[in-house]
Parts: C-alpha cells; structure tokens; sequence
C-alpha cells in the first residue's frame, strides 16, 4: 500500500510552556503525557485566553477539544469572584462525544477547583439533575436533553460566559440545527462564543456569522484534505464478499484493533455476527443501541478487550483513541464528507493510521465522488482473495405478457387473449 503524504514543515516546535499556561493546568498536561501542543491548539489557545470569540476549522483528530477545554480551565481558575450557576456550556451533537468532552475536562482540570458535568438524552436524568443541583461550573451537553432540562426547570444560563459550538457540520448533518438554535436563544447576549467544525458548509458559515463577533479565525487544514500520516487503500469486491475480505484481512495483517463503519443499523449487526461466528470478538453501536450498551462496547474496544468495533457513522462520532491503528470502510459513504470523518478516526495524536475501503459495484459513484473531493486516487489493491466480477453482461429481464382487446371488423371488442 502506497502512503499519501501532503508537504508539512514545522519552524518552531512549540512547548505548552510557550503558551503561558498555569502551574495546576501544566501539572495536569505533564501528568496526562502532552508536552507539545498540535497546530489548532498552538493557534487557538492564546485567542481564547484573550477573551477573543473563536471560529475554528480542523479535521477530526487534530486536539480540537484540548484547543478549547485547556484555556477555558485556565480562565475559570484565573477569575478572583466566582459567581454562582453554569459559566460555560460546551454543545456536541452525539452522546459519545460529550462523555469525552467532559472526561477531557476532569483530566485537564484535575488540579483546580473547576466542577463539571455531562448531559445527554436516552438514560436517566436523576444522576445528571443531582449533579447540576450541586452545582457545576461548566456543562457539557447534548441538544436534545438540554432543552428538556432547561424547560423542565433544571438549568439557568443567565450567567454563561463561555459558550462552545462543537462539530457544528455534524450538528447540520443529523438536523439538530434547530436544536441549536432555540439554546442560543437562551444564552445571554455578552459572552464568548468558541464555534469549532471540521467542514465550512454555506449554512454553517452562515450560523458562524450570526453568533460570532470579530472572531479570531483558526484553521489549521483545509477542510476537505485528508489527514496526512493515514495509509490509504482501496478494493473492489462483491457486495457479498465483503464480509470474506474483512475477516481475511484482520487475520492476514493480524490486525490488533479495528473500527469499521457500515452505512445502516441492521449491516452492523450483520458484520458483527459473522465476525463472533469466525471468533474474532466484535461488538456493534448504533442508535438501536441503549446508552448502557454502547458505552460498554467502546470502553471494551478502548480496553482492548474487543478486537473489532462496528459502527454507523452518527454512533461512531467522537470517538477518541489514539491507539486505533485501522479504519475499514465496509460500507462507502454516500456523502463524500463523511469518508473524511471517518478515516479521521485513526491516526490520531501524532501517530500513523491506515484507512481501508472496500467498493462494490453499487459503490463506484460514490468512490468517484470521494476522490474528487480529496483530490487523489485513493491507490487500489489487485491482489487479494476476493476481487470484484465487474463487466459482466446485465440479464435483460424477461418480457413482461400482457394482454389486449382484440377488435372485431365492428370495432365492438371480442374476448381478451394473451399475446
């Protein structure tokens, strides 16, 4: 497999000492391992210590919410009275990324006095109610269950001063945009507003416009690049034969770890099913899946106790590991943008990924819309056990018998026959 790598030149390697960070948050980072931050956090953090409002544009796996969570932590600190009630809400569109978003806060925040907690719909709010009765500083939350949270009585934003955005395309990609919108008409007025996407679609633009003022902008890729250090492959197969290359690959590579994506609910459990049959451990998640059993598989993915995650592309976002070494698109995408997303999963903090796409022939359309929007050919592989059988003559169907009044000399019809 050919690796793809665009020009990247680094002048200075910046420490996250340059970046005049206080002594609890740099002993959080030391202990967490970090001593270098990414582009978006260099660039980002020292806006957003300023007070500056932050439009930020870069690709899944760059440090975009240490970009954002390591200064707010540093502002919160830094404040000589602290006032009563919720001062930052960060708003995300998927339960799984809020649950990483606010455990990014716990460890980025482990030695100062901040209080957080996360919200999200689809189990119960009594844990999440006693924690905001509490009383937290900062609120991670999905759309959903904040405005039900918010008209149930349980949430006052009167004295937000830092609102956050995060991955506002994808909030536009699952139609939550409205959503968004009626939490913004609860925000105070005067605050600082972070607006973080991975893309810069029209409608995205537009709500970036409307909710930020004189906005530092940051952006570090260009939206529709594709990370640099991920290896990318593709073969052609029949749909029928994917789940035969999926297993032949995991075992001929001795893949340690794999996330593959699959384009609905049912073929998940499908891939799941037969990967469990050849014993290789797996596990799927997707919206039929409870709260409960979706947090479970990815806490055993990240544990390393399964081999195999399966998962549609709204289930899988947020996910967060850096250790993930492989990405199988099982399924190719029908929005170009999400290919992006997806093999954004792997290569991750620095490191190298691989990313594997398997095309049938439904599939080609979509492939050539994905190449021209990354700009390359992705390379293919030819030798492997199950290639694809394209060119095959298509059966012409068989004609259709109908049947027709046939008319006599008066015009008057006789008896209907088949012809």
């Amino acid at each position: 497999m050919q690796r793809l790598f665009r020009p990247h030149f680094t002048l200075i390697l910046m420490s996250f000492k340059n970046l005049n960070l206080i002594e609890p948050v740099m002993k959080a980072l030391t202990a967490e391992g970090y001593t270098i931050p990414t582009p978006i956090q260099k660039q980002s953090i020292p806006f957003v210590l300023e007070g500056r409002d932050l439009q930020g544009c870069a690709q899944t796996g760059t440090g975009k919410t240490a970009a954002f969570a390591i200064p707010i932590i540093q502002l919160l600190q830094q404040q000589k009275q602290h006032k009563s009630g919720i001062k930052v809400l960060v708003l995300t569109p998927t339960r799984e990324l809020a649950i990483q978003i606010d455990e990014s806060f716990a460890a980025y925040g482990k030695f100062t006095s901040m209080r957080h907690t996360v919200i999200f719909g689809g189990v119960s709010q009594l844990h999440q109610t006693n924690a905001l009765r509490r009383g937290i500083d900062v609120l991670t939350a999905t759309p959903g269950r904040l405005l039900d949270l918010i008209n149930q009585g349980f949430i006052d934003l009167r004295q937000l001063e830092i609102f956050v955005l995060d991955e506002a395309d994808r909030m536009l990609d699952m139609g939550f945009i409205h959503d968004v919108k009626k939490v913004i008409a609860y925000l105070p007025a005067k605050r600082q507003t972070l607006f973080f996407s991975a893309t810069m679609p029209p409608e995205i633009q537009k709500l970036a416009k409307s909710l930020l003022v004189n906005p530092a902008k940051v952006e570090v890729t260009p939206p529709t690049s594709t990370v640099e250090k991920i290896e990318q492959s593709l073969y052609h197969t029949n749909k029928n034969d994917k789940p035969n290359l999926l297993l032949h690959l995991l075992d001929e590579n001795k893949i340690r770890t794999a996330l593959v994506f699959t384009r609905t609910k049912h073929g998940a459990d499908k891939v799941v099913k037969y990967l469990l049959k050849n014993d290789v451990d797996a596990a799927a998640i997707h919206g039929n899946k409870s709260q409960n059993a979706r947090q479970l598989a990815l806490n055993n993915f990240k544990n390393g106790k399964l081999r195999v995650l399966v998962a549609t592309d709204i289930a899988a976002r947020g996910i967060d590991i850096d250790e993930l070494t492989h990405v199988f698109n099982y399924d190719l995408p029908e929005v170009p943008e999400t290919y992006i997303h997806r093999i954004g999963r792997t290569g991750r903090a620095g490191n190298s990924g691989i990313a594997i796409a398997f095309c049938d022939t439904e599939e080609r359309g979509n492939l050539n819309d994905i190449q021209k929007l990354i700009g390359i050919k992705v390379p293919v592989v030819e030798a492997h056990p199950y290639p694809a059988i394209y060119g095959l003559p298509i059966p012409k169907p068989a004609p259709i018998q109908r049947s027709r009044p046939v008319y006599r000399q008066d015009n008057r019809p006789r008896a209907r026959v088949a012809r």
